[in-house]
């Protein structure tokens, strides 16, 4: 390689780092604004017959979720020169909402979290918009994911170090802890708009990216359908889990009586961030997209059972609390994140789809946060008497073993796809 050529391989690498990071802190950020609140009890409160964290949880999945829906074709459609704007946008009204939880009546303070996820959910298509369509977006990608396992814990850690200052109570906490990342979001909202659009060497490895409009995403769902829908099922269960994990993880330390650790939530947080990434970011060495597609969902299949096996070992009192949660998340995760940020994307390339990753993926969150809001409603007015840590095990193991049937079903129907369509 010559030294222009050196000189420009180490530039890209640079670009491809500064991208990577500045996408994770803005999608951290998004966090900052919609998770801490989750660090608090809110002991002894409740509204409308049921626990008031319960009640607060499902209203920001409700709103998370009709962002979603709305995002099939927002996210779609999208003007990339706006993707800034829309980005600060959305965020800043999910502070200000924080803002009223803070001040509003009791009774009306629920109305605040569904403001609050309302426009948080269409963050993840305009960040990723950035990443998609290019040869390192698995890297890309993958860097990203961080922030689901990584900043949920840290915006519970941040939180819960907030609660310990005199004078905040858990009303306040979520605004003063969002507070904390708005420089954050300012800052990499702006480097990341500086990104360059995919070169033509990415576009040979993935195909172009563009808008989607009404006819063209029919013909994809035509086309696709049948094997988008146990896909879609699959990732509803993953982000079920991942959500349970995410907002009552806090009560399940507490059981554990590990509720002073503070950075308990960072802690298992940065060890699963660290196996997630440094698998999944190895799938860009792979060049063949198609089997870079079987691989994503081999890596699911193996996190399902990497989640089963822990949770066993659990239940007969091999490893203990700590070591079960990570291992079980870090299977859980493996499969959420493949299926969140590569697998839309190495289908799009494989099948040389003219569109764009967030059209597929908001159609799959809609109807996984649908899931999160209707068991969140069945746990709570289903009389079980479970502790938190029976309720996990029963989670990870009904999920992971209905997740593995419905990626075979998934495989097996895109191999026979992409032969039939080889051998035309």
């Amino acid at each position: 390689m010559s030294i222009n050529g050196q000189s420009s391989a180490k530039r890209e690498m640079v670009l491809i780092w500064i991208m990577a990071f500045s996408a994770f802190m803005v999608y951290t950020s998004m966090y900052g604004i919609r998770k801490p609140y989750t660090a608090g009890a809110y002991t002894g409160l409740t509204q409308f017959g049921i626990s008031y964290k319960v009640v607060l949880v499902t209203a920001q999945v409700i709103g998370y979720m009709i962002s979603k829906f709305i995002g099939i074709r927002f996210i779609a459609e999208i003007d990339r020169t706006k993707r800034k704007q829309y980005i600060l946008q959305l965020i800043g009204v999910g502070w200000v909402s924080l803002f009223l939880f803070a001040i509003v009546p009791f009774e009306y303070k629920f109305i605040c979290m569904f403001l609050n996820g309302l426009p948080l959910g269409m963050i993840w298509g305009l960040v990723f918009s950035y990443l998609e369509g290019r040869k390192m977006t698995d890297f890309l990608g993958s860097f990203l994911s961080i922030t689901f396992i990584l900043s949920s814990g840290l915006a519970k850690t941040v939180g819960s170090l907030i609660l310990k200052i005199p004078g905040i109570n858990e009303f306040w906490m979520p605004f003063v802890t969002g507070g904390i990342f708005i420089f954050p979001l300012l800052l990499f909202s702006y480097i990341l708009d500086q990104s360059p659009a995919p070169n033509e060497i990415d576009k040979i490895h993935r195909t172009e990216r563009k808008s989607m409009d009404k006819a063209e995403r029919k013909k994809f769902l035509s086309e696709f359908g049948f094997l988008i829908v146990p896909a879609v099922i699959t990732y509803a269960l993953l982000t079920i889990i991942r959500d349970f994990s995410e907002d009552f993880s806090a009560d399940l330390w507490r059981e554990a009586g590990k509720s002073n650790n503070s950075f308990v939530f960072t802690q298992s947080s940065l060890i699963t961030s660290f196996l997630v990434i440094g698998t999944l970011s190895l799938f860009y060495k792979i060049q063949n997209n198609f089997k870079a597609f079987i691989g994503l969902h081999i890596l699911v299949i193996a996190g399902f059972i990497l989640s089963i096996i822990s949770t066993i070992l659990f239940s007969y009192h091999i490893i203990n609390i700590f070591t079960w949660m990570v291992a079980a998340t870090t299977g859980l995760y493996m499969g959420y994140v493949a299926k969140n940020c590569l697998y839309y994307e190495r289908m799009i390339a494989s099948f040389k789809i003219k569109g764009n990753v967030g059209f597929v993926m908001y159609i799959a969150d809609a109807f996984g946060y649908l899931g999160t809001v209707l068991v969140l409603l069945l746990k709570e007015f289903v009389t079980l008497e479970m502790h938190w840590e029976s309720f996990f095990k029963w989670v990870f193991y009904i999920a992971s073993s209905l997740g593995i049937v419905l990626i075979i079903i998934t495989l097996s129907g895109f191999i026979k796809k992409f032969n039939r369509i080889a051998n035309e």
